[in-house]
C-alpha cells in the first residue's frame, strides 16, 4: 500500500511503511535530543554548574524553548518554500547548534547552543505534521500519526541507554556528535526518497500581511485555541517529569540503571499509541483524549494520597513512582497525535501555519510550566505529581467543551 499523493504531486511515492518510518525518524530527532541528555545531566552539573545541580535541567528546557520559538516560523516557511527545503535548512541549524555545544565551556554557552539546536529541531517537529496533513485528514490522519508514534516511542526508550554508552566512551560532549549524525541521516533520507508534497501554486508568500492574516485565521478558530491549551498542559507535565526524572530516580538509589528503567517505562507507555491506532476510528479522537486525561487525574490523585501518607519510601515507593510515570507517558502517547489532528482538522489550507502556531504556543507554554516545576525539585515527587494532577484536571475539563469532528 502506498501513501496517497496530493493532486498534481510527483508520481513517485513512498510505500506507507517507509513513509511512516521516515516521519517517525524525523520527529524522533526531538525525543532523542532530549532523552539522550538525561544520563549526561550529572556530569554537566559537575562540570559546568557544581554549585547548583538543579540548573543542569535547563539543558533540556533550553532546547524546548528554542524549539518553541522556531515553530513560529517553520510552518509559514514550509508553506512558502516547500516541505523539503524547509526541513533541510532546519536540520542544518540543528547540527550547527550541536557542534557549538561540543565546544561550550560554561553552562550559559551550552544553554545558548541548546536554544539554537532547538530552533533547528522545530523543522523535523513541524514539517512531518504538514506532510501528513498534505496527504491525510480527520481520523485517518490520527491513525497515521498513531503509527508514527508507535515507531517514535522506541527512540525515547533507547535514547538514555545510547546516551550512557556514548558518555562512557566520549563523555557528555560526545552525545552532541551523535546528534549531528542523527540529523544527517534524517536529512539524507528525505532528500533522496521523499517527493515534495506542496505544489508551487498552493504555496503562500512569505510576506508579513499574508502571515498575519493566516495566523489570525488560525487563532480565530475556537477549536484550535482549545486544543492548543490542552496540548500545552499535556506537554508541560511531560517535560516537567522528563526534566526531573534522572534526579527523581536517583533519590531512590536508581542511578547507574536509570537508562534501563527509563527504557522499560517508555516501552510500556508505548502501548498507548498502539491502542490509539486500534481504537481511534471507532471511539473518536476527542473521547480518547478525554478518557486519557481523566485517567491521569485518578492516577496522579492516588499518588498525591500516597505522598501525603508518607507511603512512597523504599521499594514500594519506587514502584509507585515508576507506574505513575508510565501512566503519564501513556497519556502522552494517546493524546498528542489526536490533539494535533483535532487542531488541524479544519485547517488543511493552512497546514504549515496551523502546525506552527499550535506547536509554538504549546511548546512555549510547556516551558513556562516545566522549568519552574523542575527547579522546585526537592528530592521527592511532590512537584511533578502535583503539576500532573493540576494540568490533567484542567485539560480534562477543557475537553468537555470540545466537539467531535467527523
Amino acid at each position: 500500500m502506498s501513501a496517497p499523493s496530493p493532486r498534481g504531486a510527483p508520481e513517485r511515492r513512498l510505500s506507507l511503511p517507509e513513509f511512516t518510518a521516515m516521519l517517525a525518524a524525523l520527529t524522533a530527532t526531538v525525543a532523542f535530543s532530549i532523552d539522550a541528555m538525561l544520563p549526561a545531566l550529572p556530569q554537566i552539573a559537575q562540570t559546568l554548574s557544581p554549585g547548583d545541580i538543579n540548573r543542569a535541567q535547563l539543558v533540556l528546557t533550553a532546547f524546548v524553548l528554542g524549539m518553541g520559538l522556531g515553530t513560529f516560523l517553520i510552518g509559514p516557511i514550509s508553506d512558502a518554500l516547500g516541505r523539503k527545503r524547509t526541513l533541510a535548512g532546519g536540520i542544518v541549524v540543528y547540527i550547527l547548534g550541536a557542534l557549538l555545544a561540543t565546544q561550550a565551556q560554561s553552562l550559559e554557552a551550552l544553554l545558548a547552543a541548546r536554544v539554537l539546536q532547538g530552533l533547528g529541531a522545530s523543522a523535523p517537529r513541524i514539517v512531518p505534521m504538514a506532510l501528513v496533513r498534505d496527504l491525510y485528514a480527520g481520523r485517518e490522519m490520527a491513525k497515521v500519526t498513531s503509527f508514527i508514534m508507535m515507531i517514535f516511542i522506541l527512540v525515547p526508550a533507547l535514547a538514555p541507554s545510547i546516551g550512557a554508552v556514548i558518555i562512557g566512551f566520549a563523555g557528555w560532549r560526545g552525545v552532541f556528535f551523535a546528534f549531528v549524525l542523527f540529523g544527517l541521516l534524517g536529512m539524507s533520507w528525505v532528500a533522496l526518497r521523499q517527493p515534495e508534497t506542496l505544489r508551487p501554486e498552493n504555496r503562500r508568500p512569505l510576506r508579513l500581511a499574508p502571515l498575519y492574516a493566516g495566523a489570525r485565521e488560525v487563532l480565530a478558530s475556537r477549536e484550535v485555541r482549545l486544543y492548543t491549551v490542552v496540548m500545552t498542559l499535556g506537554f508541560g507535565q511531560m517535560f516537567a517529569l522528563l526534566s526531573s526524572s534522572q534526579q527523581l530516580f536517583a533519590a531512590y538509589g536508581v542511578s547507574e540503571s536509570f537508562p534501563k528503567w527509563f527504557a522499560a517505562m517508555a516501552l510500556l507507555a508505548g502501548s498507548g499509541s498502539v491502542l490509539n491506532a486500534r481504537f481511534v476510528m471507532r471511539l473518536g479522537m476527542r473521547r480518547i483524549v478525554s478518557m486519557a486525561y481523566w485517567m491521569q487525574v485518578v492516577v496522579a490523585g492516588a499518588m498525591i494520597v500516597l505522598l501525603a501518607l508518607g507511603l512512597t519510601q523504599g521499594g514500594f515507593g519506587f514502584a509507585a513512582i515508576f507506574l505513575w510515570a508510565v501512566s503519564l507517558f501513556f497519556m502522552a502517547g494517546v493524546t498528542f497525535g489526536n490533539l494535533n489532528a483535532l487542531a488541524m482538522q479544519s485547517m488543511g489550507h493552512l497546514a504549515g501555519m496551523t502546525a506552527s502556531v499550535v506547536s509554538a504556543l504549546s511548546t512555549f507554554g510547556a516551558v513556562l510550566i516545566a522549568a519552574p516545576v523542575g527547579l522546585m525539585f526537592n528530592g521527592t515527587a511532590w512537584p511533578v505529581v502535583g503539576a500532573a494532577l493540576i494540568c490533567s484536571l484542567i485539560a480534562a475539563l477543557l475537553m468537555r467543551r470540545a466537539s467531535e469532528p467527523n
